[in-house]
């Protein structure tokens, strides 16, 4: 009886499929099955991170604008575009399941070169207050906004690579089967320009600390 049940026909069946499993999934490995997902996960990554920089800036502004304000209350139209354009870009969002919207990813970029160019713009106001460029809180601000964009500069560059990968692995053999035949629903991610990519960024001086 139990010679009858290992030999049965549904259970050679099934020891036949673990078999084929066993032959198989190292197959579609070694041939390119899971470079998409896997560079599809790895750019999300990427762009997740990017948003958390972006994220870091934003929370920055609030105390940098009222420290700016302190000194120089009448440069209202400076210091209202920097809020306004934190609002906006605070309020133009981007999960990574949109990635595939140009149309989104675009507004989310002029949203947040709209607030690089209004803190670059304020930054340059502070030219003209010596006591202001001389404050220990506002160096400190500075000098994190400063750390800020590089954090971005860096994410930016990563996500820019990962998507390089990704909407390489959709186009290129063997992944590109895969694309055609399995992952059909995967379109590939935007990216930055290069031109974008090159937005002038606020800077500390520090030779101005102390001296006015």
């Amino acid at each position: 009886m139990l010679a009858q049940r290992l030999f049965s026909p549904s259970v050679f069946r099934s020891f036949r499929a673990v078999l084929v499993l066993a032959f198989v999934l190292p197959a579609l490995s070694a041939c390119g099955f899971n470079t998409i997902p896997t560079a599809e996960e790895q750019a999300k990554a990427a762009w997740s991170e990017v948003l958390n920089q972006y994220q870091r800036r934003a929370d920055l502004i609030p105390n940098l604008v009222e420290t700016v304000k302190g000194y120089a209350a009448h440069e209202r139209e400076v210091l209202q575009s920097v809020v306004e354009a934190r609002a906006k870009a605070t309020q133009t969002t981007l999960s990574p399941e949109g990635l595939e919207d140009p149309e989104a990813f675009r507004a989310f970029q002029e949203s947040q070169a709209g607030l690089t160019g209004a803190l670059s713009r304020l930054l340059a106001v502070v030219e003209n207050y010596p006591d202001l460029k001389a404050n220990q809180n506002f160096l400190a601000l500075q000098a994190q906004l400063e750390g800020t964009e590089n954090r971005i500069a860096v994410a930016r560059r990563d996500y820019i690579e990962a998507v390089r990968v990704y909407n390489t692995s959709l186009r290129t053999f063997p992944s590109l089967l895969w694309a055609n035949f399995w992952f059909t629903d995967n379109e590939p991610f935007q990216n930055f320009t290069v031109a974008e990519d090159k937005i002038e960024v606020p800077t500390v001086d520090f030779g101005t600390q102390q001296g006015g």
